[in-house]
């Protein structure tokens, strides 16, 4: 049996076409402001233009131009004569710069020249003494020579005539006189052999007094050498090209031997940058470096790594640090690195020593990436690579 179905429930199941559908809703997006988006961007490009380029070079401030001054002090006294050289002025190697009154050191040199005349006239009179000594040696030899033999014969004749008297036939007499005459020749020989040993005692006498004519000849030749050194230091040349500097001296000016007359500033300069002791681990010399003068920052200089000093800086202090008692504070030590110049000397005539600079050198070479990227922070290290 089939039951029929009621209309009314039917219509129940179906669905409604005059029933309303609920809206969906959509999906909230939150939006970050823009101060945030400009915070994150700031960081990360300090973060960029300060830690990236220091993988490739570290830089410092403590750093400032250096040069060989040479102080120009007088080494003899005297007045200032001439002075070719002004304040801040340029000179060129081997110029004469200082002239000091030169007529007592040129007096002193001929006074030393007759001196040294006297002494070689001394020396050639001993040796023309000691030649005249020798010359009598000779003849007082020769003359014991004689002696000698005329002994020998009145030896001789003394035993020959006392055979005779002793024979009976010869005088007595004759024996005598033989044997006077032998003994004014043993009187003879022992007179000139004293007279051999007086002249050879006087010729050694006068060896000695040839010895000190020739050291008195040494010691005013030396003292002849002292005056014309005396003379030209009167005339102080320039070593080398360079700049006047601190110049305290004046045209007749009386100026005392070891007086600083002015400073002497070469044409050739270099840099001294104090490094963090932190910051040398890559670093070596002959890697390139650049150095941007504070005067002209826009003018960045190439050079080189030279040197580093044996030291920090605070080791040769008048002071020098004592860890070793009281409270300890580690601090970064600074130690002087030598750069070189490379550009050529015309271009550096402009840099004094002293000036402050900020010291750059490039311990890897650094992408060309990072220099399209940040050109102002790795322009220092590129241009140094290229040069």
């Amino acid at each position: 049996m089939i039951e029929a179905k009621s209309p009314a429930v039917a219509l129940n199941h179906g669905p409604s076409p005059a029933a309303p559908q609920a809206p969906q809703a959509a999906p909230v997006r939150r939006r970050v402001p823009l101060w945030a988006i400009a915070v994150a961007v700031g960081v990360a490009a300090f973060a960029a233009v300060v830690y990236v380029p220091r993988r490739y070079i570290v830089s410092t401030d403590d750093a400032y131009v250096r040069a060989d001054i040479v102080s120009i002090v007088a080494k003899v006294g005297g007045y200032v004569t001439a002075l070719n050289v002004t304040d801040n002025s340029r000179f060129s190697a081997g110029a004469l710069l200082v002239q000091i009154d030169e007529r007592d050191f040129q007096t002193a040199l001929e006074g030393a020249i007759a001196d040294l005349h006297s002494a070689e006239a001394a020396s050639l009179n001993a040796r023309r003494l000691s030649d005249e000594q020798q010359d009598l040696i000779n003849a007082v030899r020769a003359a014991v020579d004689g002696d000698r033999a005329a002994l020998t014969f009145a030896e001789q004749q003394l035993t020959r005539y006392a055979r005779l008297a002793a024979n009976g036939a010869g005088s007595a007499e004759r024996s005598q006189q033989a044997e006077s005459e032998l003994s004014e020749k043993k009187a003879l020989l022992r007179h000139d052999l004293d007279s051999l040993e007086a002249a050879q005692a006087h010729w050694v006498v006068e060896q000695s007094e040839i010895q000190q004519a020739e050291a008195q000849v040494a010691r005013q030749r030396a003292a002849v050498a002292q005056a014309r050194l005396n003379l030209s230091y009167t005339r102080i040349y320039a070593v080398r090209a360079g700049t006047v500097a601190n110049r305290t001296v004046q045209v007749d000016n009386y100026v005392e031997p070891g007086e600083t007359l002015f400073s002497a500033v070469p044409l050739e300069v270099y840099v001294i940058a104090n490094f963090k002791e932190t910051q040398l681990t890559h670093m070596h010399p002959d890697q390139p470096a650049t150095v941007r003068v504070d005067a002209y920052p826009d003018l960045p200089l190439r050079g080189h790594v030279d040197s580093f000093q044996r030291g920090t800086g605070a080791n040769f202090a008048l002071l020098p640090p004592e860890n070793a008692t009281g409270n300890f504070v580690k601090i970064a030590q600074r130690i002087p690195v030598k750069i070189i110049l490379d550009d050529p000397p015309d271009f550096l005539r402009s840099i004094s020593p002293g000036m402050s600079v900020e010291a750059s050198v490039t311990i890897r070479q650094p992408p060309a990436w990072l220099k399209h990227i940040f050109p102002r922070s790795v322009a220092t290290a590129s241009s140094a690579v290229a040069g």
